[in-house]
């Protein structure tokens, strides 16, 4: 078999033996721009309760080198923060030791002049003060910050994340079996005739039989459609059914051979026209994408270039990976050269586009647009992704939520028995709680925050004040959905509520280590994701229920 691409590790450029001995796997999840992300990256963590899923979080991304973690603490915790700050360097590899350990009183601390400034992303635990929460958010947005914002109770747990505007990726690591893009359906001259010779004494038998045992399935594929093409017109197989019929008359050239079942195999994933996901159309067709300025991202501008190749060719450039088939190894390395020289010619197309777009824009030469950018684009063009941020949902003391363009969705969620809205609200209730029963953060001192349960004899009446709340944050959003709800679907709803609500007070704002640890987890791995601009992050809202085992994923 041939060695593809994919079998090629990355190169890890210019970075020191001891590191990329010690961080060999991670640098290969997110390459050395990743790592290097990771170590420039400055976290707050803003902790409070019992802090251990922040202080899991924090492990994870200590590990991993992020250098600057700054620690502040909330109710009581000024020696934990302290020590945590200890553990964090004890984790770090010698000579990575920074970060620091914020002891000043939040509602102090958080008032301060650019106090955000200095760092990439904010994390924040539940309980805090709804104003030093929205404070969070106002400089979140304003400095285009993400952050995050996390319950962990018992047996339960959610995470928001609070994005820019706009947040796009280029490096989504999708799947390898969706990455394979050949173009057979529109091939150029230099892959057709490269084909052509391949297949040469194939229908007349002429072809040797090891040489017939090596043609590459792609190859095959083009020869079979060229007399598929003859057979109907001219047209290819375009519905399930004709491609089931093209998939025999490929088997049929002979059903012994390895590369034919390949072949046969690689149909239907293969057999499609060229045309860009509605994710990356909606791209294209981003306001950022269509007005261009001299303060324009490189993405944006990288996105007209590849827009203005897309109408004019109908078609993504050419990623220019080949996958593994059977083949003579000659005969693959011709075809991956064939290939990626078609990709390299895509890709200076755009970037000849690019900088034809930077003359417009008037950015200067220093601003001008790496070339490995456009490359990397265009290589994952089909697969970029843009989450657009949303604000958090915040809880405040007698205030109704208003739920805007979420409320329809919201409430079609609460009517499917299996989702786990009824949680996000019973956090929502929790969070309004706490606001209504604390002393305010402007005259807490430290302290005030009262959280559901947390008394010996408060279980029974905290149930029934956070049910309460929760069912008049039901009926408010379902007013607000213009939605009619009638019983029993409405009385099975409340009830659903009113189970997490009853769960959420019975654990009086503890945290349960397995349910923390499993929770920092996946915070950190969204972290990463975020920091890195690799992958696809949580959007927006992750809500987890260690009772039943289920994690879901809702955009709220």
């Amino acid at each position: 078999m041939a060695v593809t691409d994919a079998d090629v590790p990355p190169p890890l450029l210019d970075i020191p033996k001891a590191k990329e001995k010690k961080y060999d796997r991670q640098l290969r999840l997110w390459g050395i721009g990743g790592q290097i992300a990771l170590e420039e990256t400055h976290i707050l963590l803003i902790n409070s309760g019992s802090g251990v899923t922040g202080v899991e979080m924090l492990k994870n991304l200590v590990l991993p080198l992020i250098h600057h973690p700054r620690l502040r603490c909330g109710v009581g915790g000024r020696s934990r923060c302290e020590l945590l700050h200890g553990r964090c360097l004890a984790w770090q590899v010698p000579g990575s030791r920074d970060g620091h350990a914020i002891t000043e009183p939040l509602e102090t601390f958080i008032t301060k002049d650019d106090v955000f400034s200095p760092y990439n992303l904010i994390v924040a635990a539940a309980p805090t003060h709804a104003n030093i929460l929205e404070r969070i958010q106002t400089h979140s947005q304003t400095l285009h910050i993400p952050a995050f914002y996390f319950h962990s109770v018992g047996y339960l747990s959610s995470f928001s994340l609070l994005l820019p505007p706009a947040f796009p990726i280029v490096d989504t690591h999708p799947d390898s079996t969706a990455t394979t893009d050949l173009r057979l359906l529109r091939p150029w001259s230099a892959l057709s005739q490269f084909a052509k010779e391949k297949a040469e004494g194939l229908e007349d038998g002429t072809i040797s039989a090891p040489d017939k045992a090596h043609i590459p399935w792609a190859c095959l594929l083009l020869h079979y459609l060229e007399q598929w093409k003859q057979q109907h017109d001219g047209k290819v197989p375009n519905t399930y059914k004709e491609k089931s019929e093209f998939r025999n008359l490929v088997r049929a050239g002979d059903p012994n051979e390895e590369n034919f079942e390949e072949a046969y195999a690689a149909v239907l994933k293969t057999l499609n026209p060229p045309t860009a996901p509605s994710a990356v159309r909606e791209i294209f067709a981003a306001p950022e994408t269509q007005q261009l300025d001299a303060a324009s991202s490189a993405f944006w501008l990288i996105a007209n270039a590849v827009a203005q190749f897309y109408a004019k060719h109908e078609q993504l450039p050419l990623p220019g990976a080949v996958p593994d088939m059977k083949a003579q190894s000659a005969d693959y390395i011709m075809l991956q050269n064939i290939y990626k020289s078609k990709a390299r010619d895509d890709c200076a197309e755009v970037v000849t586009s690019v900088r034809e777009l930077e003359k417009q824009t008037g950015r200067s030469p220093k601003q001008a647009v790496d070339e490995k950018e456009v490359e990397n684009f265009c290589k994952g063009a089909a697969h970029i992704h843009l989450v657009r941020g949303r604000p958090l949902q915040i809880a405040h003391a007698g205030q109704i939520i208003a739920f805007g363009d979420r409320a329809k969705a919201m409430a079609s969620e609460l009517n499917m028995p299996e989702s786990l809205i009824g949680l996000h609200i019973a956090f929502l209730a929790w969070d309004e709680y706490v606001a209504t029963h604390s002393t305010p953060a402007s005259q807490a001192g430290g302290v005030g925050l009262k959280v559901p349960g947390s008394g010996a004899d408060d279980f029974g009446i905290d149930t029934q004040r956070v049910t309460g709340i929760a069912h008049k944050i039901v009926d408010s959003l379902i007013k607000e959905a213009g939605t009619f709800v009638e019983d029993p679907e409405y009385s099975e709803v409340k009830d659903r509520v009113g189970k997490f609500c009853m769960e959420i007070v019975r654990a009086g704002g503890g945290e349960l280590h397995n349910i923390a640890s499993l929770t920092g987890g996946l915070l950190a791995q969204e972290v990463i994701k975020v920091i890195t601009r690799q992958y696809i992050p949580v959007d927006n809202t992750c809500l987890f229920d260690g009772v039943a085992s289920r994690t879901q994923v809702l955009r709220l």
